[in-house]
C-alpha cells in the first residue's frame, strides 16, 4: 500500500507500515480504535521538507539574497502548492478516511491533501533516509517552481490585491464559510470573493492561513498573470 503512490513519487517503500500510516487520516484510525495515523509523520515531514527546500533554493539560486529565498521557500512549502501536487499524483484516492470525513469530501480538502503530502515525505525519510527523501522532494520542488512562480515576490493576499486592483475590481473580500473542530483544533473554511464572485476557497488552522490559501486558489482560478520567476 500503495504501489500507485510509490510509482507516482518515484520511491518504493521497504516498510508497508510506514506508507500505510502516511495515508491514514485520524478519522479512519479513530473509527477503528487504532493509534496510527499520519499526524506524527506530517510533523516530521514538515521539517524535512523545510530543510530540503532551503538547501535546494540555496544551491539553485546562488545570487539571491535571504529575503528572496525566504519568499520562494514560503511559496514552495505552502498548503496550496502541496495540495496541488497531491491532486497531480491523485493522492486523494489513496487516503484512508473515516466514513464521515469521506462523505464530507475529505479526499478533496486542500488541508488534508497538503498534510498527507508532508506525512508521505516524512515516511520516505524514515524508510530510506535523507537522500531518498531529498530525491523525491527536489523533484517536487523543481516542478512547483517551474509551474507557479507567481507567489514568490509577495504573499498570495497581497499579490491578489495588487492584480485585482490593476484590473479595476477593487479589493478582494474574505469571509468565513465554515468553522469546525474543538477550540484547540479549529479548522476554518474561507471564501475569497473577487469582483463580487467566489474565486477561491481554502481551509486552514487559522483564519489567516485559510485566507492565504483562498487567495492562492483565486490566483489559480482567475489565471492572473505571473510575476517573473
Amino acid at each position: 500500500m500503495s504501489r500507485f503512490i510509490e510509482e507516482a513519487v518515484g520511491y518504493t517503500f521497504k516498510s508497508g507500515a510506514l506508507i500505510s500510516a502516511a495515508l491514514t487520516h485520524r478519522s479512519y484510525a479513530n473509527e477503528r480504535g487504532e493509534q496510527e495515523n499520519y499526524e506524527r509523520l506530517e510533523f516530521l515531514g514538515d521539517s524535512v521538507l523545510g530543510l530540503v527546500a532551503a538547501r535546494w533554493l540555496y544551491d539553485t539560486y546562488p545570487e539571491e539574497p535571504e529575503g528572496r529565498l525566504a519568499k520562494r521557500k514560503s511559496f514552495l512549502v505552502s498548503a496550496p502548492v502541496l495540495a496541488r501536487y497531491a491532486v497531480e499524483i491523485e493522492l486523494g484516492n489513496e487516503i484512508r478516511l473515516g466514513v464521515g470525513e469521506s462523505r464530507s469530501g475529505g479526499s478533496a480538502k486542500a488541508s488534508i491533501l497538503a498534510d498527507t503530502v508532508e506525512a508521505l515525505f516524512g515516511a520516505i525519510y524514515l524508510d530510506g533516509g535523507l537522500d531518498a527523501a531529498r530525491e523525491v522532494i527536489e523533484a517536487f520542488l523543481a516542478k512547483a517552481m517551474a509551474s507557479g512562480p507567481r507567489l514568490i515576490h509577495t504573499d498570495a493576499k497581497t499579490h491578489l490585491q495588487e492584480l485585482a486592483q490593476a484590473r479595476g475590481w477593487g479589493l478582494p473580500l474574505y469571509r468565513v464559510a465554515a468553522e469546525t473542530g474543538p477550540d484547540h483544533l479549529k479548522c476554518f473554511t474561507i471564501e475569497c470573493l473577487v469582483d463580487g464572485k467566489i474565486s477561491g476557497v481554502a481551509e486552514g488552522a487559522s483564519k489567516k492561513s485559510a485566507e492565504q490559501g483562498a487567495a492562492a486558489a483565486a490566483l489559480e482560478r482567475l489565471d492572473l498573470p505571473e510575476d517573473a520567476s
